[in-house]
């Protein structure tokens, strides 16, 4: 049961760590909890459920190829990083230089107004979602594995690696790394704020897209509060490996995806969300710093 339950907890931590590094991105520049993150998420997972049916795929007990998985991928996290960036310019932008309290006021209207507005355009109800390689499966040391589960965790570490590669490699990367360093010294040294700013949105949304559209195919389903829960598991992800700190992400994810696999299998499923959030109240008191990194206030 041990190394099943730590396979299980690999593909959601893996989730996890795609969203958790929204949250900590943004709040290694701007000092703030994007609370929309996860609605952003959910936007990812009904961007994959119409591009599905658009392409003429049965969306309940439907099977998807892998290039069909692909063509609504990259689509869906264009989409959501054109809603981060326009999130991030009408409703976080104009009181950028405010109080924190007012950035986070407005981080939670702009969650509800997301989560609303895909209730009034796409109903409260559940939607099924189609599968990918629909149950097929092989074993490791006792464990049963399944394709969607590799699948999962082979596409997360790509775009973890491929983050890592943009952000340590690239001229744009390079310039997120120094603003959320000294953003003083990066403005005097010629930086475009905005610019940066506005990339940041952009790559955390649609990293957040690109876990929703995994999830939605992981359990099979889209609704729109799916972002409530996952949202606040991947926020105490980022603050497990250190808010602010992308490998700190990364980490706190897949630590915190199995640690809720392992307290579901051995004390109880119904307490699995419990779990997430009793871990944020020990790493808030024991180490609010979080693992890599001492976070900055």
């Amino acid at each position: 049961m041990f190394f099943q339950q730590l396979v299980n907890g690999l593909a959601v931590g893996s989730i996890y760590a795609l969203i958790a590094i929204g949250y900590t991105m943004v709040y290694g520049i701007l000092f703030f909890v994007n609370f929309a993150h996860g609605d952003i998420y959910m936007l990812g997972t009904y961007c994959a459920f119409f591009i599905f049916g658009f392409i003429g795929i049965e969306t309940t007990g439907g099977v998807i190829s892998v290039p069909q998985f692909f063509a609504a991928l990259l689509p869906s996290m264009l989409i959501c990083g054109a809603i981060g960036m326009g999130l991030e310019k009408f409703a976080y932008r104009p009181i950028r230089n405010g109080s924190r309290l007012s950035a986070m006021i407005s981080a939670l209207g702009a969650s509800l107004f997301l989560c609303n507005t895909a209730m009034y355009l796409f109903g409260s109800q559940t939607k099924p979602m189609p599968k990918l390689f629909a149950g097929e499966y092989f074993t490791i040391g006792g464990a049963i594995v399944s394709y969607i589960q590799t699948a999962v965790l082979i596409v997360s570490l790509v775009l973890m690696a491929a983050l890592h590669f943009f952000i340590r490699h690239t001229k744009l990367g390079k310039a997120i790394r120094a603003v959320s360093d000294d953003q003083r010294a990066a403005v005097l040294m010629g930086i475009d704020m905005d610019r940066v700013i506005s990339a940041t949105f952009a790559i955390g949304s649609a990293l957040a897209g690109a876990a929703g559209i995994m999830v939605g195919i992981y359990y099979g389903a889209v609704y729109p509060t799916m972002g409530a829960v996952a949202g606040i598991k991947a926020f105490t992800a980022a603050i497990l490996g250190g808010i602010g700190n992308i490998p700190g992400a990364m980490v706190g994810g897949v630590l915190l995806g199995i640690i809720e696999s392992l307290g579901g299998a051995y004390i109880s499923f119904g307490y699995r969300d419990a779990i997430a959030f009793f871990v944020l109240i020990i790493v808030l008191c024991l180490m609010p710093t979080g693992i890599l990194r001492k976070g900055r206030t």
